[in-house]
Parts: structure tokens; C-alpha cells; sequence
């Protein structure tokens, strides 16, 4: 079943947090397009405006400018709120470990707030993003949830602790909690720009403008690269699931494994040009490699990736070529 075909009481109203980024504004506008009302919260610090402004013009649609580290903007935007899809949260492994104290603010106290006003004004299910970077230092491929070892990045913590406050949640106030643990999202509308930009975006733009891409390491890590209509799915999906699969979390990947320096090369190929890349020093905080055991999420959210890698990545670079 594709994520269009799944269906929520007319009168749902769906709260994105961070609605106006990567993954959130992908999910306002399939929620809209739906027919569902939508609310985006964002404060616009990495989101941007133009990622939603089309959205701005549909009837079932509102965009709310407001920060989670703000209890009472927490409360006000859930309001009324049947389903709240919670991405509000700064990315970058090696921007928490330059800004420890503000990773501490934004993924953790705002996670809660964000948690705390569900609870509070009696959202039915709360869905957030949690990330593979929990698994840390621990070796074994795939991963698999209850097999984590220890975190090693800022960020990753703070994503550790939403964990833990979600399985709180369920067990103390009865908020229906599912944390979904991404596995490096790709597609469109990611942005390509900055030194924190994600990898595959960042790559396109560069060899689309004629520049050298940099790789850091030896090219040879692994990642289970996750087209973004799967993590529309895997949402959608959680906000459908059973009060027994609450308080705990699942692996969002597409259950494949790719090394940076082949994707490089089928970037290069694709995109009809012939670069060797530079290579710098691995990045502090990195894991090695990643590929999810996404069989959990199969069983207790009905989980069924429609896209692997190969059918994502020619989408994407389709819409990079089209954007760009």
C-alpha cells in the first residue's frame, strides 16, 4: 500500500513541527494534498519558507512561526490536534559538537515541550524523529533495535533522551509515543548548501556546478540510504498503529547498505560527468557504517518501503537537475 492510499477520519488534524524543513514539508504537502488539515510549525532557523509557501494558498493549511523550545507555542499550535508529526530538531552530527548546549535545548527540551502540550490538550497519537545515530559505537550489521551501543556524537544523545521520553510517555501519562529512527533521508527539496548539507545533495550540486567533491574518509562507509516517500509512509503508518506498539521505537531505512564512494561514482555516471573526488579526514562523531533490520517496523506499523536506492536516487536527481 502506498502512503496515498492510507485513509484517517475526515475531521484529523495533523500538526507537523518543523514543517517548514526537509522531511516536515515533505509531509505537510502530502497531508495536504490528502485532503487533510494541516498545521507547520516552524521557527524557521534551518527550515525554510519556500519549502511550504505553495501550501500557503490551500484552504486546509496553516503555518505557524513559533519556537518548541516555547512551552505555551507548544500548546497553542496543538490545540485541537488529532495526530502530531513531530520533526522539529537541528541535524548535523558534527554541528552538535561544536553546539552541545544548543542541541541540548532544541532536540531535547523541545522534544519534550513539544510531548508535554500532547499530552496536555489530548493528541491521540505523537510521532517524532529519532535517528540511526543512536546505535553509536555498537559493531553489528544490521542494526536492530535493542542492540544499541554508545552514542557518540551530541546529537546522537539527544535523540537517545527523545527515546527515552517517549517510552516515558506511554508509561506514565498514557500519550501514544512511536520514535522513528531514520536511516540518512535523501530526496527532494533536501537542502545541497553549507558545510553541514547532507552528502547525496550536496554531491549533485556540486558536480552539476562543475566543482570537486570532497569525501570524507576513505569513501568506503556504508550508509542505508532512505528515499523520503518511504519516510512518508513510515509516518503516516505510526500515526495508524496500535496503542501496543506506543513507547517504543523502529528502525526507518530501506534495509539496503551503499558506500559512499560507489553512490559517488553512479552520481558521476548518472549525471554524465567524470571528476575524481578529493578526500579528507573522517568526521568526528561518524558511524562507520549503518544498514537497518527494518523487520520490527514491517511487523508493528505495516512498513513496506516502496523505494529502494536505485529507484530514489533517480528520482532525486531528477528533481535536483529540474531545481538546481
Amino acid at each position: 500500500m502506498s502512503y496515498q492510499e492510507i485513509t484517517f477520519e475526515k475531521d484529523s488534524v495533523f500538526l507537523v513541527g518543523g514543517g517548514a524543513g526537509f522531511i516536515g514539508s515533505n509531509l505537510c504537502e502530502a497531508l495536504v494534498n490528502m485532503g487533510y488539515t494541516v498545521r507547520c510549525l516552524d521557527d524557521l532557523s534551518t527550515g525554510k519558507y519556500e519549502n511550504i509557501e505553495p501550501l500557503t494558498k490551500c484552504g486546509n493549511f496553516t503555518f505557524i512561526k513559533g519556537d518548541i523550545r516555547d512551552l505555551d507555542t507548544c500548546l497553542k499550535a496543538t490545540e485541537g490536534v488529532t495526530y502530531v508529526m513531530n520533526q522539529a530538531a537541528w541535524g548535523s552530527v558534527p554541528r552538535s559538537i561544536e553546539m552541545p548546549l544548543l542541541y541540548e535545548e532544541i532536540n531535547i527540551r523541545g522534544t519534550l515541550n513539544m510531548m508535554e502540550a500532547s499530552r496536555q490538550n489530548g493528541v491521540k497519537k505523537f510521532v517524532y524523529a529519532s535517528s540511526s545515530s543512536v546505535y553509536g559505537d555498537h559493531p553489528v550489521l544490521p542494526k536492530k533495535e535493542g542492540q544499541e551501543g554508545k552514542v557518540i556524537s551530541p546529537y546522537a544523545l539527544t535523540k537517545k533522551v527523545d527515546e527515552e521520553y517517549g517510552r516515558l510517555y506511554k508509561e506514565l501519562y498514557g500519550l501514544d509515543t512511536y520514535g522513528l529512527r531514520y536511516f540518512n533521508v535523501f530526496g527532494r527539496r533536501q537542502d545541497p548548501n553549507g558545510m553541514y548539507a547532507a552528502v547525496i545533495p550536496k554531491f549533485i550540486k556540486q558536480l552539476l556546478h562543475g566543482e570537486v567533491p570532497t569525501i570524507n574518509g576513505d569513501g568506503k562507509q556504508s550508509r542505508d540510504f532512505t528515499y523520503i516517500d518511504n519516510v512518508i509512509e513510515a509516518n503516516l503508518k505510526a500515526c495508524k498503529a496500535s496503542s501496543e506498539a506506543a513507547g517504543q521505537v523502529f528502525n526507518i531505512g530501506a534495509g539496503g547498505r551503499e558506500f559512499l564512494i560507489d553512490i559517488y561514482y553512479d552520481l558521476c555516471e548518472a549525471l554524465d560527468k567524470k571528476v575524481e573526488p578529493n578526500f579528507g579526514p573522517n568526521r568526528k562523531g561518524d558511524v562507520r557504517d549503518s544498514n537497518a533490520d527494518i523487520s520490527k517496523a514491517r511487523e508493528l506499523l505495516g512498513y513496506n518501503p516502496e523505494y529502494d536506492f536505485k529507484k530514489g536516487i533517480e528520482l532525486a536527481i531528477a528533481w535536483y537537475k529540474e531545481n538546481l
